[in-house]
């Protein structure tokens, strides 16, 4: 296998649906305005059962069109299952706030993007590194079952590609990027995303999730509701490889941290929905942030003034924060099926084969 398999189609482009709220213009996180994705692909190597053989690479999230190191926004994580890292989360935990952009990777070269990270901020801003540390965010998924981890193949340039060509607009999944190596289900896995709009008042709003999909095992999955998983137990890999699934939440609604937890922590029901238990051996991580305050670095008096959502409101008249967290569940939910619906099947080191879901056997399944 000389080059990553081409894309397919997505999950609601092959008429799987998900939930009720309507999608943005791309039903990607691109859609929150600001947000820039880009990607970098590293593969080298047949899959023959020669060695090295690289399949991994990198993903890079922009919060907006600026400098997040002195522009920073609110922003909060949660954990479904703590088997993985997210670099800086304890920072983001303490101040809520998000001052740098969130690239994605393999475990094994996590520091190896996080002083790519450092370096280029370093270079677009004079202050960073002297007036106050960089503290990047890198969350990492093991893609050992098809790259060979102990080949450096992720190069601090393939990071700095995936930050600078990073867009707006459609975004590129399955396997490509840091979802290059990933498995889902014992198919396939990768990076998928998806949105949704939800109205307060008169003004629309944006809620996205971005993920690399890397986790559960195949009798888990469930599509629809329907128990797929035990009803296609062939093209299953010669062994079961645990990952994990680093999600980044994006909204342009006017949110405070402690909101923001509340809507990363919505991503497990996303994930639950299509059959996920969070496993011992899987490290589900999330992150979520708002794109409608820049926090400064400092201003004149010391105290700047913000908007935020109106929480805690009489629950008999019912909360618009219901389809708020409607919206990042049903999301997550569709960019898992992204991720496996448009990887196809890839081969890796030692002839292990990752093979793409049987998407019209799926389909047939659910009626469709």
């Amino acid at each position: 296998m000389t080059s990553p398999p081409s894309p397919r189609q997505r999950a609601r482009d092959l008429g799987l649906a998900v939930g009720r709220l309507p999608t943005g213009p791309a039903n990607a996180i691109t859609d929150v305005p600001g947000v820039r994705v880009g990607h970098h692909t590293v593969w080298s190597g047949p899959g023959d059962g020669s060695d090295p053989v690289v399949r991994t690479g990198v993903t890079a999230i922009w919060p907006h069109e600026g400098n997040p190191f002195r522009d920073r926004v609110y922003a909060a994580t949660s954990t479904f299952n703590g088997y993985g890292v997210l670099t800086g989360d304890l920072v983001i935990d303490e101040w809520g706030l998000l001052g740098s952009p969130i690239v994605l990777c393999d475990t094994a070269n996590l520091g190896t993007a996080y002083d790519a990270v450092v370096r280029h901020l370093h270079d677009l801003d004079p202050s960073a590194g002297r007036d106050d540390v960089v503290v990047p965010v890198v969350g990492e998924c093991d893609d050992g079952f098809l790259n060979d981890n102990r080949h450096p193949g992720l190069r601090a340039e393939h990071v700095v590609e995936a930050l600078t060509s990073a867009d707006t607009g459609p975004v590129a999944e399955g396997c490509v990027g840091a979802g290059t190596g990933m498995q889902l289900f014992d198919f396939k896995g990768g990076i998928g995303t998806a949105s949704r709009l939800v109205s307060l008042g008169a003004t629309t709003y944006t809620v996205a999730v971005l993920l690399n999909g890397n986790f559960g095992t195949r009798h888990q999955l469930r599509i629809g509701g329907m128990p797929v998983g035990v009803r296609i137990t062939d093209r299953m890999p010669v062994r079961h490889r645990e990952g994990s699934c680093i999600a980044v939440v994006a909204t342009d609604l006017p949110l405070l941290p402690h909101q923001l937890r509340r809507l990363a922590r919505r991503v497990d029901i996303g994930l639950g929905r299509i059959g996920s238990v969070g496993n011992d051996g899987s490290g589900e991580i999330f992150l979520a942030f708002s794109t409608a305050a820049r926090i400064p670095r400092s201003t004149p008096d010391g105290t700047l003034a913000v908007e935020a959502m109106v929480e805690g409101q009489l629950w008999t008249q019912g909360s618009p924060l219901d389809d708020v967290f409607d919206a990042v569940a049903e999301a997550a939910e569709e960019a898992v099926l992204n991720a496996l619906f448009v990887a196809d099947t890839t081969a890796g080191r030692d002839g292990h084969v990752l093979h793409g879901a049987p998407v019209d056997e799926v389909l047939s399944l659910l009626g469709l």
